[in-house]
């Protein structure tokens, strides 16, 4: 199992690293951009990560659950009951909460003011940083108990 432990932790790692990136480094830069740019930088970002991340939160989720039914009974297991049952309800929130905004952003048009389409994105954001806390919040667990 010690290679699925470090799999898990290289992969959830990954995904809370590149969503860090995304509120640290991208967004902060994408505002300097004047406003047809930012619609047009953001929207291509929207649509990328909007058919990778999916994926990507369904290949964690799949590690946390092998992780937790193989440390059952171990010392440990609720800290990744926990981790599992978090990344869940993180999948949740961002289906049913920030890909809908995400969508919205992915088709903005040319032709869109800032005034209509910045508002949406800030909120986003703010979400998003909630999400970022919750993901290192299941990381450090699991990363607890594997280590």
């Amino acid at each position: 199992m010690h290679i699925i432990d470090i799999l898990t932790l290289v992969v959830a790692g990954l995904m809370v690293g590149n969503e860090l990136t995304v509120s640290l480094f991208i967004n902060p830069v994408m505002r300097q951009l004047n406003a047809e740019s930012q619609r047009q930088a953001l929207s291509l970002f929207a649509r990328n990560l909007g058919r990778v991340m999916p994926f990507w939160y369904g290949v964690c989720l799949l590690l946390f659950l092998v992780e937790t039914f193989s440390h059952r009974g171990q010392g440990g297991f609720l800290y990744l009951l926990w981790a599992t049952i978090l990344w869940v309800s993180i999948i949740v929130f961002s289906v049913t909460v920030l890909v809908p905004i995400n969508n919205r952003v992915a088709k903005l048009g040319a032709g869109v003011s800032l005034e209509q389409w910045l508002p949406e994105h800030r909120r986003w954001e703010r979400l998003h940083r909630l999400r970022i806390v919750l993901l290192l919040l299941a990381l450090v667990l699991v990363t607890h108990v594997l280590l």
